[in-house]
């Protein structure tokens, strides 16, 4: 990889993991494999959450605009590293960069919003069923996937307008497979990167009352849950929220560590598969997880796989 020169231009070269070219290309191959299982995964969630009749309910509703995101975050970050590595060259340009922060940024806070309201919808249906309905009425779901998918341009919006203040000097190399704001501010050579503090302490604020909310809303599910008389349904409903509880956990430990530890100069192995854990693996692994113990949405998968070999042996009956 050619680092000559890069002092002088605008925008910055992503080493990844690591700058010797083999390496890169295997990591290059982990990670599209990894980008196209999530993407497949998630468009398959998008797809029967919105088509089949059976998954109207706000659950899946919320479990659909999950996988938008997620859909989205992998698309901002994966295949533009993919690309460059497999093309002998990390740079980005600045303006890529900008839009970069912007959307990831988006799309991760819209997430932890939309867990959230996810943690919030199971409550309801756990320890309120018999207010469900009008708790979780359509249109107070529409609203609530408004202010998630608002919550996440307005984060967006705060974390782009303070990088833009930002003055970068020296050497301006990532250390990392996306521009990260952790990295960014490392190459900050004034003052300015304050503004950027200021607003990571007031999101880390909001981010904490998120987590609380969590942690509420799963104490009194499980509280209800132990007390229920049938273990089939006990089973059923830690299948259900056990996965939401374990992505929670993995994306707001490994994303606090990346974002609390700002001041850190040091680049380390581990801060970059610390930030494949919150970036790339919980994106690719929420559709199995939310589908591997629903056994609704496992029939429909079954169904739709069914129905599209059918339509493949049609198909190719009448062709040949």
């Amino acid at each position: 990889m050619i680092v000559e020169n890069i002092t002088t231009m605008r925008g910055f070269l992503l080493m990844g993991f690591s700058d010797n070219h083999e390496l890169q290309i295997v990591q290059a191959v982990l990670f599209l494999v990894t980008y196209l299982v999530g993407s497949a995964g998630n468009v398959i969630i998008i797809t029967i959450t919105t088509l089949d009749p059976q998954l109207q309910s706000p659950m899946y509703y919320f479990l659909k605009h999950l996988s938008i995101l997620d859909l989205s975050s992998l698309s901002v970050t994966v295949p533009q590293y993919v690309d460059s590595s497999l093309a002998q060259s990390g740079y980005i340009s600045y303006a890529q960069c900008m839009l970069q922060i912007f959307f990831f940024t988006a799309f991760a806070w819209g997430e932890l919003a939309i867990l959230t309201v996810m943690s919030y919808d199971r409550y309801v249906a756990i320890c309120l069923p018999l207010h469900y309905e009008v708790i979780m009425s359509p249109r107070k779901c529409t609203w609530a996937v408004a202010t998630v998918w608002l919550s996440g341009g307005i984060s967006g919006t705060l974390y782009i307008t303070g990088t833009l203040f930002i003055r970068f000097c020296g050497d301006k190399i990532i250390h990392q497979f996306f521009c990260d704001v952790p990295q960014l501010l490392k190459l900050s050579c004034s003052n300015d990167h304050l503004v950027i503090m200021d607003m990571v302490s007031f999101l880390t604020a909001v981010s904490f009352a998120c987590f609380t909310g969590i942690v509420i809303s799963y104490v009194h599910i499980f509280s209800t849950v132990l007390r229920m008389p049938s273990a089939e349904s006990r089973s059923k409903v830690f299948s259900t929220c056990l996965p939401h509880l374990f992505v929670v956990s993995l994306f707001l430990s490994t994303g606090a560590f990346a974002y609390l530890n700002l001041t850190s100069d040091s680049s380390t192995a581990l801060e970059f598969l610390l930030s494949i854990f919150y970036t790339v693996l919980p994106p690719t692994l929420n559709p199995v997880i939310y589908s591997l113990r629903n056994e609704t949405i496992k029939n429909v998968v079954r169904k739709l796989l069914l129905s599209t070999k059918f339509t493949v042996r049609i198909i190719f009956s009448c062709c040949f």
